[in-house]
Parts: C-alpha cells; structure tokens; sequence
C-alpha cells in the first residue's frame, strides 16, 4: 500500500494558512488530520498544549532536535518550531494524509526528509493585504506586524519552491482548490 501523502501549506503570515487548513480538514471529506507541531513560544489566548501545539521549553526543544525526533524544525521570529516525526509516520503508514502548516525554512528540510511530499503555497494579492490581515486578526503589535512582512517579503521569493501557488483573496475558491489539489495526490 502506498503511503498517505505529507501535504505542506505554507505561505507568509497573514495568507490564510491557518483558516485554509481548518477548512480543507472540515471539508475535504479526505482521511486526512493535520499534525500538532511542537514550538517554544509561549501560548496565545485559548491555545492549549497537545491540542494547538506542544508547547516545550528550550531546551527541550534542543534536546529532541539532537535525537532526531523532528522531521523539521526552524527558528521563527525568534521561536522554535518542529513536526515530530510521531505526528506523521505512523499517519502516513495507516492510510491518513497529514497537513503541515509550516514555514518555507521548515517546508524545505521537509522537502528534503520527506521527497515525496505535496507542497503548496499560499499568496496574497499585494503585502497590503497582508499588512491588513494581520491588523485585523489583532495578535501582534506594529513592531510584529513589521517584522512579518519583512519576513514575508524574503518567503514571497522562495514561492517558486513549492509545486503549488494559489492566491488567497476569495477563501471559498482557495479552499476549493487546495482540497482539488490534495485529492489529486490521494489517487496517485
């Protein structure tokens, strides 16, 4: 039996990722989850340990990392983010699709580690889009919200890395096309 696919969706903060991803799990009717990354950032109002991330101190982050237990890890605005390998293999090997929403530093060790994965990248129309969002989701100040777009800047050049682009500027049609995209390489 061929493995589940590894779908990466990755794309700038404020593209959507996270909204197209719920949307993508709740509509796709696919056997398909998306994996708990670890992270040493603190948690944001709401989010729990196990359920949004598993949320480590430092150094235990660092201590996975030389055991190999991550598929990738990057360093994000100053944070630590991994995939634990528990969070995909045994997935993958039982027929379920995994959706990573990760980074492009993390998408491309992923890529690496894992070649036959499916990876798509979320755009907006201009970085006033972005910039809009990000206000409007009311989780970080003006130096962050600046911060991401220098960021997104640097991510929007690495767009040609992934096989897939899609604009985010109408959420029905990009979800559409994202399930369209995963199916494809569940018949494959």
């Amino acid at each position: 039996m061929t493995k589940a696919p590894v779908i990466i969706l990755s794309g700038p903060a404020g593209s959507g990722k996270t909204t197209v991803a719920a949307r993508v799990l709740a509509e796709s009717g696919l056997p398909l989850r998306r994996a708990i990354t670890a992270t040493t950032r603190l948690p944001r109002p709401g989010e729990r340990d196990g359920v949004h991330y598993f949320f480590l101190e430092p150094a235990a982050f660092e201590a996975r990392i030389e055991t190999g237990d991550f598929l990738e890890h990057a360093t994000v605005h100053g944070n630590h983010y991994g995939t634990p390998r528990s969070e995909v293999e045994p997935y993958r090997a039982a027929g379920v699709g995994v959706l990573l929403v990760i980074d492009v530093q993390g998408a491309e060790q992923l890529r690496r580690n894992c070649p036959d994965c499916v990876s798509i990248f979320l755009l907006a129309s201009s970085l006033d889009v972005l910039k809009q969002r990000l206000i409007e989701r009311g989780q970080d100040d003006d130096k962050s919200i600046r911060c991401r777009l220098d960021t997104a800047k640097r991510e929007l050049q690495r767009a040609g890395e992934f096989q897939h682009r899609v604009l985010n500027d109408d959420l029905d049609t990009t979800v559409h096309e994202v399930i369209g995209i995963i199916r494809d390489h569940f018949r494959e």
